[in-house]
Order: structure tokens, then C-alpha cells, then sequence
């Protein structure tokens, strides 16, 4: 009778815990399977408990067979069960999942073979009130539960042993909540642990006070901390995490595949490898760097971690791949050289070529000069001396576009930037018309407005022949045109070589149009248009 009321107290304890873990889990869980296989478990050995307590109190064989009917129900959903959780905890692959989806089938069979059991006698060999006799089947399915708990336990293992980091906390308890009471259970069964009262019970209350523990210190089941724990683990950058002790907390699954991470276990070791493995010096306290590792540039930032007293208690790394950056930075570095020799190729184009021909637009004026009987001396030395200028000036801007540099003086508004290509004008009339008033708003526009005057006009001292050049600037409220019109010879087909191919890039870069035209023998006309408002911010 003592043992009876020291068996029904320790039962009690047991349902206690086990049903105030229940309690906690349905208040503070989430409603998704790993919650679900929890309460399940849980509720499996509620079962278990509610039976022994049952048997205690039971003096017919009726009363026994319900009391024992229950039991089993319990007893063989939780192994399954347990094996089910341990997979969605450790997050097992989605096969390992579906695989064992199948294990209720195991439940299934167990709870046949127990309530058909009158028919065959294998699973109790003898069922009387007071004397129970276990068959075969009762010891076949005993050691499947067995092995399902075993398995389960394993897997968390495994989790941590193939992802080379420390084993959790949470883990360490729900391992124990399991282990605690199979092997006092075994120990019981085995008659290596003999006790009057049943203990098994007391443990699982026990092991009820370690899941408590698990939910509400450290977030077993929280669904944030599950969230946080799968979105770090499936980012492309490597997170580590040492803790106070400088030892290797926590490493995810990109940090595992970094090859000099592979076996660090502490800061030193970290800081030694990461050293080797770049050749270059790494501070321990180091904020950001960035090493280059085998080719693969990667880029670390160190970041402390403070309690509630701002004490540090644990330092994060993130390492992240910068290699495709690099390489990007290197493609635009060869594109902006290519850029600069367009540049520079247009500019000379641009500028050398507007010099010389006026350069020789000049000294045909001086051979002619010179050809006539009497010649105008003063006209010639003022030919020279224009010459000279232009020489001059060619070479400064030769220079100024080598240097990506400009006498940027006369570049103050559209109009003094026009005035000033044809003030340069020699041996052709030239002309210039404004309509509108020029202010900021056009501002923008002053240097390409600039080269295309001054390649527009070469080109009509090259090849047109003229001896007139009309330019109308029309300073409009949404946009400015510019209409260059010479008498020239023209032609009949225009064909865009750099010259014109330049002036239609400068212009549609600013959003503009532009338009040649020409017929033989009238001349050819230029006609460029800008919208100011939508190049205006």
C-alpha cells in the first residue's frame, strides 16, 4: 500500500510537469509542425502517466485492461512521434521528412496487435487482474520505441556534428528530456535498476522541468527564433559568432563552405587561419577588412554584442564574397579608359581639325595675296599673325584635351560660346541671329552647343565651299535651336563619319534631335534642337 501511494505521488509530479509544459507550449507555441509534433509527444506520455495511475488504482481485469489500453496508446505514439520531431528540429532533408511520414504506420500496428491481443497472445502472454506476463510482440515493439528514440536523438546530434558547430543549448535539454527517462526505463525493464515504487515517472516530471526550461530560456519552438535561425543559415555570406570566451559559438552553412574556416575553433585560431590563408596581417580588433583568398576577394566586418550592462558577451563576423564587385569594378575601370580615348579622339578630332582648317582656310588667302602684283602687305602680315595665333591656340588645346583640361573661360553662356567660334572665322561671312532671351535654364547645354557650332562650321570651310554662314540661336521656352545654314556646293548624299556622327551623340545625349540636310548646289543646313525641361531637375 506505501509503495502504491509513493508510486501515485511520483505519478503526479510527473503528470504536473508534463501537463504544465503542455500548458507553456499551447500559450507560448506556434501553430506549425514542429509545435504540433511537440504537443503530441507530450500528450503520448500524458497517456502513459494517466495509465500507470490507473493500474495503481485497478482491481479487476476489466479495470487493468482499460488501464493498460491507454498506456499503450501512449507508449507507441510517442517513439515514432519523437523520431518525427527529432527530423523537423534538425531540419532533416525533405526526403528524410517524407520518409518518415510513414511512421504511424508503426503506431498503427502497435495499438492492433494490443487490443486484438485476446486473439493471439503474443503481445501479453498472460492478462489477469494483478499478473501481467509480456509475449514477443510486446518486446518486438519495445525495441522499435526504443531504437525510434535513439534515432531521434542521433539526428540531433548529427545536426551539429555535420555543420561543424557547437551543439545548442535547447538541443542539449531536449535530448535529455528523452534520454533521462529511456534509460531509467531500461534500467527498470533490464532489472539492473530495482525499486518498489515506479521512478520512471518521477524522471519524466523531470524531464517536463528541462523542456520547460528549453521553452522559456533559451526559445525552443519560438517561431522567431526558428525564422532567424533558417534565414541566417540560407544567406550568402558567412555568419560566425564567437562568444566571451573568444571560443566558437555558432558558424552557418556559407561559413562552412569557406575552406580556412574548416576546423577553427577559437579567435586565435580564426585570425591565424584567415592570416595564412590571405598573407596579409588581420587585427584582432579589427572593425572591416578586406583579403584576398585564392583569387575571391571577401570582405569581413566585426561587430560586438552587448547584454543589458553593455558588457560585450559575444563578437559576430560576416564575410561576404565581393570577388563579382571587383570584377565589376575592373570591367567599368576598362570601360572608362575606352571612354577616355573616345574623348580624347573626338577632341582632337574637334579641335585640331577646326584649327587647321582655318589654318589653311588662311593661308590660301595668303597665296593669293602673295600672287597679285601688288600686293596688301599689311594684309598679309595680319594673315600671319592670325596664323600664328591659331598655332598657338591649336597647341594649347591639344594640350588642354591630353589633360582632360579646357580654357573654360568663354564657356559662360551659349551665345558667347557661338560669338566665339566665328569670331575665329576667317575668309567667310558669317553671321549670327538671337531670338529669345538666354538665362540659367540653358546653362547646361553651353559645351555641347559649343563643339557642334565649331564642327559644324569646320566642316563647311572644308568642304562646302561657301562663302556665307547663317547661324540663328532661338532661345524658346521648353527648348533651344540652333539653325547653322551655309551657300556651299552641298551635296547629294550626307554620309555621317565622326564629325556629324559626334555632333548626333552630343545632341541625343542631352535628349535632343538633331537634322542635316542638303541639296547640290544649295548649300547645307544643320538644325539642332534641346528641350530644357526635361533635362532640368
Amino acid at each position: 500500500m506505501v509503495n502504491n501511494i509513493v508510486s501515485a505521488v511520483l505519478l503526479g509530479l510527473g503528470l504536473c510537469g508534463m501537463i504544465g509544459s503542455l500548458t507553456w507550449v499551447i500559450r507560448r507555441g506556434n501553430k506549425n509542425r514542429l509545435t504540433r509534433l511537440f504537443i503530441s509527444c507530450q500528450v503520448s506520455i500524458v497517456l502513459w502517466l494517466i495509465s500507470e495511475m490507473l493500474i495503481l488504482f485497478s482491481y479487476t481485469r476489466t479495470q487493468y485492461w482499460i488501464s493498460y489500453s491507454i498506456g499503450n496508446v501512449g507508449i507507441s505514439c510517442f517513439g515514432p512521434l519523437w523520431l518525427m520531431l527529432s527530423a523537423e528540429y534538425s531540419d532533416a532533408g525533405a526526403k528524410v521528412r517524407k520518409v518518415l511520414n510513414l511512421m504511424p504506420i508503426i503506431t498503427v500496428s502497435a495499438i492492433i496487435m494490443t487490443f486484438s491481443n485476446p486473439m493471439h497472445h503474443l503481445y501479453y502472454a498472460v492478462f489477469e487482474a494483478g499478473k501481467v506476463e509480456y509475449g514477443p510482440l510486446f518486446y518486438v515493439f519495445q525495441v522499435i520505441y526504443y531504437i525510434c528514440i535513439i534515432a531521434g536523438i542521433t539526428i540531433i546530434c548529427l545536426k551539429h556534428t555535420r555543420r561543424s558547430d557547437q551543439i545548442t543549448k535547447q538541443s542539449i535539454l531536449l535530448i535529455l528530456s528523452a534520454a533521462i527517462p529511456l534509460g531509467i526505463n531500461t534500467l527498470s525493464l533490464a532489472g539492473i535498476f530495482k525499486s518498489k515504487a515506479t521512478l520512471t515517472p518521477l524522471f519524466f516530471g523531470f524531464s517536463s522541468l528541462l523542456i520547460i526550461i528549453a521553452l522559456g530560456r533559451y526559445g525552443l519552438l519560438n517561431i522567431n527564433n526558428i525564422a532567424i535561425r533558417d534565414t541566417i543559415n540560407n544567406i550568402n555570406s558567412g555568419v560566425v559568432i564567437f562568444d566571451v570566451n573568444n571560443n566558437l559559438s555558432y558558424k552557418n552553412r556559407y561559413a562552412d563552405s569557406i575552406d580556412f574556416l574548416s576546423g577553427v575553433t577559437d579567435v586565435k585560431h580564426f585570425l591565424a587561419a584567415l592570416s595564412a590563408a590571405s598573407g596579409q596581417d588581420v587585427s584582432p580588433d579589427f572593425k572591416s577588412a578586406e583579403v584576398n583568398l585564392n583569387g575571391n576577394y571577401y570582405s569581413l566586418n566585426q561587430s560586438g554584442i552587448c547584454n543589458k550592462s553593455g558588457n560585450t558577451v559575444a563578437k559576430v563576423i560576416t564575410i561576404s564574397n565581393v570577388t563579382e564587385y571587383h570584377e565589376l569594378a575592373s570591367a567599368e575601370k576598362k570601360l572608362s579608359l575606352e571612354q577616355e580615348r573616345n574623348r580624347i579622339a573626338q577632341e582632337m578630332h574637334d579641335s585640331a581639325g577646326h584649327t587647321f582648317t582655318m589654318i589653311s582656310s588662311l593661308a590660301k588667302m595668303l597665296r593669293f595675296e602673295a600672287e597679285k602684283t601688288s600686293p596688301d602687305i599689311s594684309s598679309m602680315l595680319s594673315n600671319i599673325s592670325e596664323i600664328d595665333g591659331l598655332s598657338r591656340s591649336g597647341v594649347t588645346q591639344l594640350r588642354c584635351t591630353i589633360n582632360n583640361l579646357r580654357d573654360d573661360e568663354f564657356m559662360t553662356s551659349v551665345t558667347k560660346a557661338v560669338q566665339t567660334v566665328i569670331t575665329a572665322v576667317r575668309g567667310v561671312e558669317t553671321e549670327l541671329c538671337i531670338q529669345g532671351s538666354e538665362d540659367e535654364r540653358y546653362s547646361f547645354c553651353i559645351k555641347e552647343m559649343y563643339d557642334n557650332c565649331r564642327e559644324t562650321i569646320t566642316n563647311a570651310l572644308r568642304y562646302s565651299e561657301a562663302d556665307r554662314i547663317d547661324i540663328i540661336l532661338k532661345f524658346l521656352d521648353d527648348r533651344l535651336e540652333m539653325y547653322i545654314l551655309d551657300n556651299g556646293k552641298g551635296c547629294g548624299k550626307i554620309s555621317e563619319h565622326n564629325g556629324l556622327r559626334g555632333i548626333r551623340e552630343r545632341t541625343e545625349s542631352l535628349g535632343g534631335s538633331v537634322k542635316f540636310s542638303s541639296v547640290k548646289g544649295e548649300g547645307f543646313n544643320t538644325i539642332i534642337k534641346i528641350p530644357v525641361k526635361e533635362v532640368q531637375i
